[in-house]
């Protein structure tokens, strides 16, 4: 028989390169696994490189700023040859990824020439719950447990993953008798989150009650045993679903989740007037950028209530 020849694969283009070399820096800055393949990965491996091969874009100096352009309302028009027009939304997102991906490689030397153009999005208004819905939530969750979660989610603002990470030793007392929670944010970051004397009494009256009939390390458990016979580490949907369970038994129509009760716990900290860039650390932001989303919630009256309290505070 002739031996038959592999045909080896094409050597990758300088900007597949530059790419790769994008994404390990991204790696090596501590960027969660997540964040890079779904943030970054997806939108410059599968959306961006292949438009580029289809154009005959191999290098960073070929993407001037009407190449640029084109790949933006590409999409906006046709979905990149996907078939259909892709949402403002999601050409964003795209966009974003391959805009920080140029900045990059400019800051490494490279010919960059142009700025992607985002797209621009329609203001969403986020809902919020009210501290007497909350209470009403509180109230339907049938067990101590449930109870404690969603107050723990709205007194702090905590995401639910790092909520259901919690370890009984992540509680943490100092000298002057403050107590916080070391919550393991996004790329592993710590912070401490200032915990209430009420809910720090709880936290301590469910560790006294925790079952000696697991495994997990986790602070919150299931409910019910795994196949294993012991008590597992309370998943993300399973704080899901205790929430629309309570949601349902206090009769409420909006829909119900654990970023909502975050979002309420930011709109609610500045309408107190907390410090924007305080309430940023509390959240485990990097900047403002999402705090100044929430201000959207706030009205003519917070603003008035505000004032009236600097002028007359003293």
């Amino acid at each position: 028989m002739p031996n038959l020849k592999v045909a080896a694969p094409p050597a990758p283009t300088l900007l597949e390169g530059l790419v790769t070399d994008y994404l390990a820096s991204c790696r090596a800055r501590g960027l969660a696994p997540s964040t890079v393949n779904q943030a970054y990965a997806y939108s410059l491996q599968d959306v961006f490189l292949p438009w580029c091969a289809r154009v005959g874009v191999e290098t960073v100096d070929q993407l001037d700023q009407r190449a640029l352009d084109r790949f933006t309302s590409g999409l906006l028009e046709d979905g990149g040859k996907r078939g259909k027009p892709l949402s403002k939304d999601t050409v964003h997102s795209y966009v974003r990824a391959v805009r920080q991906f140029l900045k990059w490689a400019a800051k490494e030397g490279e010919a960059v020439k142009g700025t992607p153009q985002l797209p621009r999005l329609t203001r969403r208004v986020l809902d919020v719950l009210s501290r007497e819905e909350i209470e009403r939530l509180e109230e339907a969750a049938p067990t101590e447990r449930d109870k404690l979660i969603i107050r723990l989610l709205a007194d702090t603002g905590i995401r639910v993953g790092e909520l259901c990470g919690l370890r009984p030793e992540d509680i943490v007392r100092s000298q002057d008798r403050r107590t916080f929670l070391k919550v393991r944010g996004k790329g592993s970051k710590e912070r401490l989150v200032p915990l209430s004397p009420p809910l720090v009494r709880r936290l301590d009256r469910l560790q006294r009650g925790r079952t000696a009939e697991t495994h997990s390390d986790r602070l919150f458990l299931a409910l019910r045993k795994s196949p294993h016979g012991d008590y597992p580490a309370l998943s993300t949907s399973g704080v899901l679903q205790l929430m629309r369970g309570a949601a349902e038994r206090a009769g409420m129509k909006k829909r119900v989740h654990p970023h909502l009760l975050r979002h309420s716990f930011a709109t609610e900290a500045l309408r107190k007037g907390m410090n924007p860039v305080q309430l940023a650390q509390v959240l485990g932001h990097s900047g403002l950028r999402m705090i100044e989303h929430v201000y959207s919630h706030l009205t003519a009256t917070d603003a008035y209530d505000a004032v009236i309290k600097l002028l007359v505070s003293e």
